[in-house]
């Protein structure tokens, strides 16, 4: 990749060129809380960031990559209120926080790594980081950003007066029509810097600090542990689009209240991933886990590939049957690579390489890529350089396109009609097979022509429970992927 990267910038609304501020790029993407599995509408958010890190090292950079665990701290309510999720999930289990958390870190890692997502510089755990927590607090009360509550020291937003402009609050209205119970808040807006362990029940994580025994708020941690590993100002900070509004902006008015230095660069946000019921969600039960895709007996890159199947930055609906689509889709491009076969060196003025990476540049277009490389698979170019674009788009699109086998036979036939059949398969199919698909095929294509629908559909359908997927290309062609 020789061209420009544009991003969209959540601060600026905009696609903006991007440009790091040193010799590393430093990326930090806000990680799970490990009370539960994490659902695949998280893992979506994952991928899209993972794709983003790939495309910056294809570019040549070195990227400084921080993703955070919250195993502590992060309230049920983001109004600060309610029961601690890892304190909730422990009970709900029967089990230590502690344990709670180490089993649920390592599901989500297995996750990550089942979807080929490339692990993070540092995996930083937020219990292990309450010092600089409780420093970061410390230097908000010395520049007078902060107040003591009943149940602990919260940040004013009235003293930091551009806390509204990265998620364009309104603070009038919102303040004017807020219903939620403020305790001893002093503004709606305010959120929690530490947060007392109750009197009358004992928490099984809680730390002394100068305020008293208790625990840091959700929003702080990020701020610390970001800081810490990648300094400031950061050049990228990615997380899901629920973020902008409440965790990003108060990360912003904590960081920037605490040292007077701007925080981020470029701020990236992926969309939700829908239900017909709504967003997925832990909190309603309303979700689905990689776990059960595999147990449907679905390669989890599937799940990758129908990612694919929108912008990151658009919702996606996700369904049983779309799921199923994007893994019969992921199985025909693999079988489409070609095996066997030398992979020649792709230049910068390859045109096919070139319209790939115009997509992925302008703001990680991944739909559009992916359809790049599908035209040329099926296009009339030499097996080398099909290949060579199928490993060289595989660097961003992590779909494991090189697997040995995965599309090892294929052939082309001419039925006496002079339809051109394609067969693709992981293995050689009998010559007699191929004469039957063939025939099956024909007689289609001829009653196709005679419109005679009844018996095209009917010829479809045994073809398919024979395994044959048949698919008619534009240019005549019919391509026929064989079990």
């Amino acid at each position: 990749m020789n061209a420009e990267l544009y991003l969209y910038n959540t601060a600026s609304r905009e696609k903006e060129p991007f440009e790091p501020s040193g010799d590393d790029v430093t990326m930090y993407c806000c990680g799970p809380t490990v009370y539960n599995y994490a659902h695949i509408g998280n893992l979506r958010t994952y991928v899209f960031e993972d794709v983003l890190r790939r495309t910056l090292e294809l570019l040549g950079h070195s990227v400084k990559h921080v993703v955070n665990i919250t195993d502590v701290g992060h309230l049920v309510s983001d109004a600060d209120s309610g029961e601690d999720k890892m304190e909730k999930g422990a009970r709900r289990e029967g089990r230590t926080v502690w344990d709670i958390a180490a089993h649920y870190t390592e599901a989500f890692m297995n996750n990550i790594r089942d979807l080929n997502v490339v692990d993070p510089t540092h995996w930083p755990k937020a219990t292990d980081h309450i010092t600089e927590m409780i420093g970061m607090v410390q230097a908000l009360e010395k520049n007078g950003l902060t107040y003591r509550t009943s149940d602990g020291i919260y940040f004013d937003t009235s003293k930091f007066p551009q806390y509204a402009n990265f998620a364009h609050i309104d603070p009038e209205s919102l303040e004017a029509g807020a219903r939620v119970d403020m305790g001893d808040k002093r503004h709606s807006m305010d959120f929690a810097l530490w947060k007392f362990s109750p009197a009358d029940a004992k928490r099984q994580m809680e730390w002394e600090s100068p305020w008293g025994t208790g625990f840091p708020g959700w929003h702080i941690e990020c701020s610390a542990m970001a800081l810490k590993y990648l300094g400031q100002p950061i050049d990228i900070h990615c997380g899901g689009t629920d973020h902008v509004r409440v965790h990003h902006t108060n990360e912003i008015a904590q960081v920037e209240g605490a040292t007077g230095k701007p925080f981020v660069r470029y701020w990236l946000h992926g969309e939700f991933l829908v239900l017909d019921k709504g967003k997925m969600a832990k909190s309603t039960g309303n979700f689905v886990t990689l776990e059960t895709v595999k147990e449907q007996g679905i390669d989890p890159l599937a799940y990758r590939m129908f990612c694919y199947s929108s912008h990151y930055r658009n919702p996606l609906t996700f369904s049983w049957e779309s799921l199923r689509s994007s893994a019969q889709s992921l199985k025909h491009l693999r079988q489409l690579v070609p095996q066997n076969v030398e992979a020649r060196e792709l230049t910068d003025e390859d045109s096919w390489k070139a319209r790939f990476d115009g997509a992925v540049l302008d703001d990680l277009n991944i739909p559009k890529a992916l359809g790049v490389l599908w035209e040329a698979l099926r296009a009339d170019i030499d097996k080398g350089t099909k290949r060579a674009l199928a490993l060289y788009a595989d660097r961003i699109l992590g779909l494991s396109l090189g697997e040995a086998g995965a599309g090892e036979w294929t052939s082309e036939v001419t039925t006496p009609g002079g339809k051109v059949i394609r067969f693709i398969s992981s293995s050689q199919v009998e010559s007699n097979r191929v004469s039957k698909i063939a025939e099956m095929i024909e007689k289609r294509t001829q009653a196709r022509k005679s419109r005679d629908f009844a018996v095209a559909d009917e010829l479809r359908d045994r073809l398919v429970a024979e395994g044959v997927t048949v698919k008619d290309l534009p240019d005549g062609t019919t391509e026929c992927v064989v079990e």
